[in-house]
């Protein structure tokens, strides 16, 4: 483990079995392929795992809000059809289910949402620290079991009867502190494995998980809610464990670990060892030994990064700050999308909460090329900032004319929430991943010292606090009705714009070659995360 010399990590037992049987190990192409894989599908089940409140909230909240959709003019005027179907007579079958059944469920549904967030956003600073300083795979299989379990005991919560609130926001509460080992460790791994190059592309596309987690975790929770809502907690519960066992099994979290060293540069003898596959032949122990020997030393060269020196890496605190907005406007859609189709007319009806839950699915989709594109983009023009600012400032458009034309008909309702997921969650999915594995391995990071789990826990941790807030607003907002909820939406989407103004500036600067002061301009450079390179020429 980390900054213990005397310390071996075990190889993970699948890919000891999988070398016994094939006599021979794996190349680095081979071990980078199996980290992007196992990790894809570990956090792609803790996005699945969270799926399910949002699922079942017009389940446990059935009152009708619906009301006739106002549209502006001119669709207003000559579009509009006629409203067929009457408040009283779309009242849900369902009875709702105490305590969320009341005048205050929303408020209540929104408490649940926030006491999640909260502790997932707290517990995300501890656990950065902690997935620098221990075994990542074992830490991150605790966190994935862990969350299966308490995400399972909520859904136990319909067969045992229980209307406690106090009973589902415990279960809440303690299921954020175990999410909270998921992202650190899995960013960190990554980092751990990939170099700078192409890093904004390979996690622009190794970041759909989330988006696909989503979609997953939504099509199973809504797949199983006719048979009972407890089960659309426990199938996803279920499905995050087996991603645990998983991880244990095939996790290689460390590239010293399997006789790697600098993987940016040159091979290592280790690594030349293992590259002729004839010589790949496990002839006794000698193999085994000799990187059980190098990842001894690997291990001890590692040491872990305090908060308080991860925030003063150049360019940590603007991206924390902007993925707080960020994520306040991802995470209402996460959270909130499906109640919101289920409770607007869309082309004069109004759709079941299952119906709602599949087409909410279309928003990640959206995602999934967003995030792609954003890394894309900024891997092309080396501009992170740029980026993403572009990025949420195109959203605003979008969410303001996805909620005056999204009723019109279900057709113009998909492809407005699609490019609304696309520009939402373009920028999220950048700064979790490219941007937070730059600053973790930024110049000013001396020596042998890794804050990848750290600075990672820092930005996505502020951001899990505005993530918290925004659905639990938006169950207070939304009472009032949706369009003060969208008005939150494109507010935190400007404020996200305008927090990174400063490195926008830095990056147009250096793109057009303007003198810079040496003060400002230079620290304002060197906390872009969209020059890797040009902070690796200054180390």
């Amino acid at each position: 483990m980390a900054g213990n010399s005397d310390t071996v990590r075990q190889t993970p037992p699948g890919i000891l079995l999988i070398r016994r049987l094939r006599g021979r190990d794996w190349s680095l192409q081979t071990y980078r392929y199996m980290v992007l894989l196992v990790t894809f599908i570990a956090y792609a089940c803790y996005h699945a795992s969270r799926k399910p409140s949002s699922i079942v909230k017009s389940v446990l909240y059935p009152e009708p809000m619906k009301q006739p959709q106002q549209y502006p003019w001119p669709i207003g005027q000559l579009f509009a059809k006629k409203e067929i179907m009457s408040v009283s007579e779309k009242r849900s079958s369902h009875k709702g289910w105490a305590p969320f059944d009341g005048r205050d469920g929303l408020s209540r549904l929104g408490e649940i949402d926030v006491a999640f967030l909260s502790c997932y956003s707290l517990g995300m600073y501890v656990a950065g620290h902690l997935g620098d300083s221990l075994d990542l795979r074992l830490f991150l299989t605790t966190g994935m079991i862990g969350s299966g379990i308490f995400v399972g005991l909520f859904g136990m919560g319909y067969f045992w009867n229980v209307h406690v609130f106090g009973f589902y926001l415990v279960m809440q509460m303690v299921a954020g502190l175990f999410q909270a080992t998921g992202w650190p460790s899995v960013v960190a791994v990554i980092g751990n494995w990939f170099g700078k190059t192409k890093r904004g592309l390979i996690m622009g596309m190794w970041n759909a998980h989330t988006s696909v987690g989503n979609i997953t975790g939504s099509l199973l929770a809504a797949s199983v809610l006719e048979y009972g809502w407890g089960w659309s907690f426990i199938v996803p519960g279920a499905f995050i464990v087996m991603g645990g066992i998983i991880v244990y099994l095939f996790l290689a979290a460390y590239p010293e670990d399997m006789g790697f060293f600098d993987i940016d540069g040159p091979v290592a003898s280790s690594e030349k060892l293992c590259k002729d596959e004839d010589s790949q032949i496990l002839k006794g122990n000698k193999v085994e030994v000799l990187k059980k020997f190098d990842s001894q030393r690997g291990s001890g060269s590692r040491t872990s990064v305090g908060l308080l020196q991860a925030c003063l890496i150049p360019g940590v605190i603007p991206f924390a700050l902007c993925l707080f907005f960020a994520k306040l406007v991802a995470y209402t859609f996460l959270y909130w999308l499906p109640f919101y189709l289920s409770q607007t007319e869309i082309g004069g009806k109004y759709m079941s909460d299952k119906t709602a839950g599949d087409l909410s699915t279309l928003f990640d989709v959206g995602g999934i090329v967003g995030g792609i594109l954003a890394g894309y983009i900024s891997d092309k023009l080396k501009a992170r900032a740029i980026t993403a600012a572009t990025f949420m400032y195109a959203a605003i458009p979008c969410m303001l004319l996805y909620r005056a034309y999204g009723g019109v008909s279900r057709t113009i309702n998909i492809i407005l929430m699609m490019l609304a997921g696309l520009f939402v969650n373009g920028p999220y999915a950048l700064i979790t991943t490219a941007v937070s594995a730059d600053l973790g391995t930024h110049s000013s990071v001396k020596g042998d010292s890794r804050a990848l789990a750290t600075v990672t826990a820092i930005i996505d941790g502020t951001g899990s606090v505005g993530a918290a807030l925004g659905p639990l607003l938006t169950g207070f907002l939304s009472e009032k009705g949706w369009d003060s909820v969208f008005i939150m939406l494109t507010v935190g989407a400007l404020v996200a714009g305008l927090l990174l103004s400063r490195l926008v500036i830095a990056e147009i600067n250096e793109k057009t070659g303007k003198p810079m002061t040496a003060s400002s301009g230079r620290q304002d450079l060197e906390g872009a995360a969209s020059q890797p390179l040009l902070n690796e020429q200054r180390r």
